[in-house]
């Protein structure tokens, strides 16, 4: 036992050298834990291949992608990195959510226990378990693989342990095509071994053959999307031998290859999307069905998930004040973006949607809108109220009667608990510390059973992909190389039903088999549905969107409008303000590689612009 404990010791002493490695061929961090005794129990071993998925940390809800870098959200503190990378403040040498290094050493790391694993004694561990933590391992280097494709592009595939001896300057970028089919060999190889289901909650957030195929939907529709598909402006991204990186003619057939890639894993039959009639609901509940999936554990919707992020500080930095720290805010481009409870758009004129004035009645539905409520919040569809926290709605974290009042300011305390984003409130400008700049909070995985103001909160995953994403990857990719095909509508239109809309084909008949108006639909739908899950910024990247002035053009509530002692009634603060012009350089697609690693491997190129 003493022994044991020693062991892990070292491994807990190692991790803060290998998470603050930054040279992906570097071998230091690994002397010790490679040694044969790491290798002698099961226990050890599994602690390793622990570390491993260890790296999978910054898919926490508090990196750019989730939080800040695309138009749906925003920090509150301006010092913060990636409102510096918005606002331009960004260069080569800022490394900011510098994870080329990071990767790397978690790619190294399924090396090392691939080529060791076998020496656990079999008493200690069977062969079948030996190949099953060979498989994770696999699958977590195409994962790691992918992570660095999406940020920063073609990235020097390293297949193997490298010695202190190797010429490191031999080590150029793959051609992203290569890289494409290198992660693609990857997770085929996984999927040979992981299972379809683990069928037991204590393998919850380990990779299944679905993960697999999951992943290779979510490279298919990368590589398909004009980012990687005939874009003509990295013509001259090249490794210095002249090798090109990236492929600069257009193949309508990569948009079947990410139609076939996502279908494959529909075809599964394993997953489908959560409903609250999983978890005993009586009826169909779409707003349920919406908040909850993100809240109950081992649900059919969930394809991998992080079992170790953070949730209270989650649950924290996007709670309004004084319990929360009001930090990460929706914005006014989201919130626009949501749909109406008839399923049109708030520009349609048939919607209904009224900008101003106040309701003069409740919603139909519980969680609807309530009498006196601003009218941009009525009659919305249930993700927005799963979703987004606005001015004047209950906060959601308060359980009492007494942690609802809390928020409230003493002409308020009706215990209702509804939000104050206005300038004198409890969680305005004038009141909080951290202020609230756009006057919405984010509300996606936030349970109603926490309490904030005694920090305390209820376990739930992270979830890395789920079903629905699946299911709109598909409607996109068909969309694009055969509008006509049904299972467009059909696909699409089972994500709008779970939401509580009716049919695309009911509301919007037109853009049936017209490839530009559907394509305009599903990413309307996936900028609602994924909202606040990393989705929108990397298909705003791939997409070649980021840099539109309409993406890059902030807007929220007037929250720094004195309301003069007015509180609700106060009609300046809804009234939609510029918050942010954001700054945007084209070489911003793609993520810089640090000097410093340019400098130790010479055979790198930096990426364009940089």
């Amino acid at each position: 036992m003493a022994k044991y404990k020693s062991i892990q010791y070292i491994i807990l002493l190692l991790l803060p050298v290998v998470m603050g490695s930054c040279y992906y061929l570097d071998k230091k961090p690994d002397n010790l834990l490679t040694e044969d005794m790491i290798w002698q129990t099961r226990a050890n071993a599994e602690s390793y291949l622990h570390n491993i998925y260890g790296y999978m940390h910054y898919t926490n809800g508090d990196d750019y992608a989730s939080i800040g870098a695309a138009d749906e959200s925003s920090i509150s503190i301006p010092s913060t990195n990636v409102r510096q990378m918005v606002a331009g403040n960004w260069s080569a040498a800022s490394n900011y959510f510098y994870n080329w290094g990071w990767w790397y050493v978690g790619i190294r790391q399924t090396f090392v226990l691939e080529a060791n694993i076998d020496k656990v004694p079999l008493a200690e561990m069977s062969d079948d378990l030996k190949a099953q933590y060979k498989a994770e391992s696999v699958f977590l280097r195409g994962f790691f693989y992918l992570q660095l494709l999406k940020q920063y592009g073609p990235f020097v595939k390293v297949t193997g342990v490298l010695t202190q001896s190797e010429d490191y300057n031999q080590y150029p970028r793959a051609p992203f095509d290569t890289c494409v089919a290198y992660i693609n060999e990857l997770m085929n190889t996984a999927a040979k071994t992981l299972p379809v289901n683990w069928g037991s909650s204590a393998y919850y957030g380990r990779p299944t053959r679905g993960a697999c195929l999951a992943v290779k939907s979510q490279l298919a529709l990368l590589a398909a999307s004009p980012l990687w598909n005939g874009n003509t402006r990295f013509a001259n991204f090249k490794n210095q031998d002249g090798t090109l990186l990236a492929p600069t003619q257009y193949d309508a057939a990569k948009w079947k290859t990410a139609a076939d890639a996502a279908k494959a894993v529909i075809d599964l039959n394993t997953y489908e999307l959560y409903t609250n009639l999983a978890n005993g609901g009586s009826g169909f509940d779409p707003y349920l069905s919406c908040r909850d999936v993100f809240l109950t554990n081992w649900n059919n919707e969930i394809i991998l998930s992080n079992n170790n992020w953070l949730h209270w500080g989650w649950t924290k930095c996007v709670s309004p004040g004084p319990g929360g720290y009001n930090m990460y805010n929706a914005t006014q481009n989201v919130v626009d973006a949501f749909s109406m409870s008839n399923g049109r758009t708030i520009s349609d004129p048939a919607s209904g949607y009224v900008e101003n004035g106040f309701s003069p009645a409740n919603g139909a539905n519980y969680w609807e809108h309530k009498k006196g409520d601003w009218n941009m919040f009525a009659n919305r569809e249930p993700r927005f109220y799963a979703y987004i926290q606005y001015n004047g709605r209950p906060v959601l974290p308060a359980p009492s009667l007494d942690d609802k009042n809390y928020y409230s300011s003493d002409a308020n305390k009706d215990g209702s608990g509804r939000t104050e984003f206005y300038y004198s409130g409890k969680s305005g400008q004038k009141s909080t510390s951290t202020n609230n700049l756009t006057g919405y909070d984010v509300l996606k995985r936030v349970n109603p059973s926490d309490n904030i103001r005694n920090d305390v909160t209820t376990y739930r995953p992270y979830i890395l992909m789920r079903y629905a994403e699946v299911l709109l990857n598909y409607a996109e990719a068909l969309n694009e190389y055969d509008p006509d095909n049904t299972d467009i509508v059909k696909y699409l239109n089972l994500v709008r039903k779970r939401a509580g809309l009716p049919g695309i084909e009911t509301v919007y008949a037109s853009a049936v088999g017209n490839k530009t108006e559907m394509r305009k639909h599903i990413l309307r739908e996936r900028a609602v549905e994924l909202c606040f899950e990393s989705d929108r910024y990397y298909t705003l990247v791939r997409r070649l969107l980021l840099e539109n002035t309409e993406n890059q053009t902030i807007y929220g509530l007037n929250v720094n409008a004195d309301d003069g002692g007015l509180g609700f009634s106060f009609t300046g603060f809804y009234q939609r303000t510029l918050f942010q012009k954001r700054y945007w350089d084209n070489r911003m697609y793609l993520f810089p590689i640090a000097q410093s690693d340019l400098e130790r491997d010479r055979a790198l190129v930096q990426n364009p612009g940089w």
